[in-house]
């Protein structure tokens, strides 16, 4: 083959451009610390990179922002469960000591009062909120737990509203027992009025005018409830036999608390009445039977009535319960929304779990749920507390005025005798109505241990919940460290080894243009 001159200068020319080529790749290396600028450098590289890139961006979010994120919420939640703990176990310590029976009615109206203050801030905590976010309400982490000033002005400028119909779903344990004195004719009777219209003691006797008896009782979750028939409550259930029953309460069977309703049960066995102003369903002892003889313990009672008043620091029923809402919107126009309607399955309750993705198909829990720590039973049971104790405080003034009347007698004066009824009667009233309210006291000790039993159960799944958190986040670490040392290893270069590569490539291109610059001196045509 015939080698001329243009042939060495085209050979010698394209080999001087790979080099020059390669030196501008070493460099490029060298700037971008990158052993390739584009996919087509190294198409393995190139793809290996796409997917380290992607995990490694996976891991920063998880560990960055999502596990962080959850930290808090679960350390929010902690501190008012922390808050929770502390108002209960006070609740618990002042329930002790007001059990003791020689406390005086005067006594018991300050630990009462103590009680409904303990019980506010209890209710207070499920406001807590995280960045905005009420912590305690499921999915609705916009609304509050409880009812603020605003409903007050709604319900002002549109009497009746916002209006609920709420289902509440319990079991046969939810119908408890209680005890009621009648007092006749004692009440209110003091040493202004103590004698008829001849002068004498009115015809008080232990006998005729002092009724003790036990009853049974359905407490609705909230008082000052609807008294219209067309809105009363409703109970439906299943029997042992699997067939639907349904309890309607009737006009007549709607009795305000000032018209003695549980006299009306105290007189008939049989009777179920309604009270919706204290939110409470009576039954007779044969009524009650009559249910619980034809229910297991695992029958599930499902209870709908209507409330539409509301006030500062009532819960609201969404967060609890199927319900159905009514209300005024900004245009002034009535509308409708339904909260909870899968409840009414029964073993279809949605715990509304918020879940953080904390790391490749692992999901962690953050939030706890009102209805796992915020009995709405705590408020009633303190609503039960204060009536019993105004029962108290009226046959205690009773008692005291007419004891002192009847020691001002001698047992020569002609009233004694009927004055010493209406003494025995105050006393055996009395005697009723304290023991009746020391066993509430002693009962709210058993009852406040079971809501602090509770908010233990949330602070350990709290707690179990940030612990695992803690060791997802350790495991994140680590494998956001391995990820970005394989994506080092993969995109990064070598230094020494591109500096090494880059010297001798300059050597070559220089000694290139060396040994070209001398045999492109001489040609063909120095020898013509």
């Amino acid at each position: 083959m015939r080698m001329t001159n243009k042939i060495m200068q085209n050979n010698s020319l394209y080999n001087i451009n790979n080099n020059k080529i390669m030196q501008d790749k070493l460099s490029t290396m060298m700037s971008t610390q990158k052993k390739i600028t584009r996919p087509s450098d190294d198409p393995v590289i190139a793809i290996r990179a796409l997917r380290l890139r992607t995990s490694v961006s996976e891991m920063t979010q998880y560990y960055e922002k999502n596990a962080p994120d959850a930290e808090s919420w679960l350390d929010v939640t902690a501190g008012a469960l922390d808050t929770v703990t502390e108002v209960v176990t006070n609740m618990i310590k002042l329930a002790n000591r007001s059990a003791n029976k020689e406390f005086g009615s005067e006594d018991l109206q300050v630990f009462v009062e103590q009680f409904k203050a303990l019980r506010n801030e209890f209710y207070s905590t499920g406001n807590t909120d995280y960045a905005g976010r009420y912590v305690f309400t499921g999915y609705r982490t916009d609304t509050t737990l409880s009812f603020t000033e605003e409903v007050e002005t709604e319900q002002k400028e549109n009497p009746g509203y916002p209006s609920y119909k709420i289902t509440e779903q319990v079991g046969i344990t939810a119908f408890d027992q209680i005890n009621y004195t009648w007092t006749g004719e004692l009440a209110g009777l003091n040493k202004n009025n103590y004698l008829d219209a001849n002068g004498v003691p009115k015809d008080i006797t232990e006998q005729k005018d002092v009724q003790n008896g036990d009853m049974y009782r359905l407490r609705l979750s909230y008082d000052v409830v609807s008294d219209d028939a067309a809105n009363a409550p409703v109970i439906t259930y299943k029997d042992k036999a699997g067939v639907d029953q349904t309890l309607t309460v009737a006009a007549a069977q709607i009795v305000s608390s000032s018209d003695d309703p549980y006299k009306k049960v105290l007189d008939d066995p049989k009777a179920m009445i309604f009270v919706p102003d204290t939110g409470e369903l009576l039954f007779g002892k044969d009524a009650y039977n009559d249910i619980a003889a034809n229910v297991t313990q695992d029958t599930e009672f499902q209870v709908t009535y209507t409330k539409n008043e509301w006030k500062k620091g009532d819960m609201r029923p969404e967060h609890y319960f199927a319900c159905e809402k009514e209300y005024i919107n900004d245009a002034k126009e009535k509308k409708e929304v339904k909260y909870n309607q899968e409840y009414l399955t029964k073993g279809n309750k949605n715990n509304q779990a918020i879940e953080y993705d904390v790391g490749y198909n692992q999901k962690i829990r953050v939030n706890t749920t009102a209805d796992e720590v915020f009995n709405l039973n705590l408020d009633r049971d303190i609503d039960d507390l204060e009536r019993a104790l105004a029962d108290l405080v009226e046959i205690d003034a009773t008692k005291k005025d007419i004891e002192l009347k009847f020691k001002e007698m001698d047992e020569g004066n002609p009233n004694y005798s009927a004055m010493k009824k209406q003494y025995e009667a105050a006393n055996k009233a009395y005697d009723y109505i304290r023991e009746n309210i020391h066993n509430m006291f002693e009962h709210t000790v058993t009852k406040m241990q079971g809501y602090l039993d509770a908010t233990d159960v949330a602070i350990t799944d709290n707690g179990t919940r940030s612990q695992r958190l803690d060791l997802i986040s350790n495991r994140l670490m680590d494998q956001r460290t391995n990820f970005k040392t394989l994506q080092s290893e993969n995109e990064d270069i070598d230094i020494a080894e591109v500096v090494i590569q880059l010297t001798s490539t300059d050597l070559t291109y220089n000694s290139a243009l060396m040994a070209t610059g001398k045999i492109m001196q001489t040609s063909l045509m120095n020898y013509i």
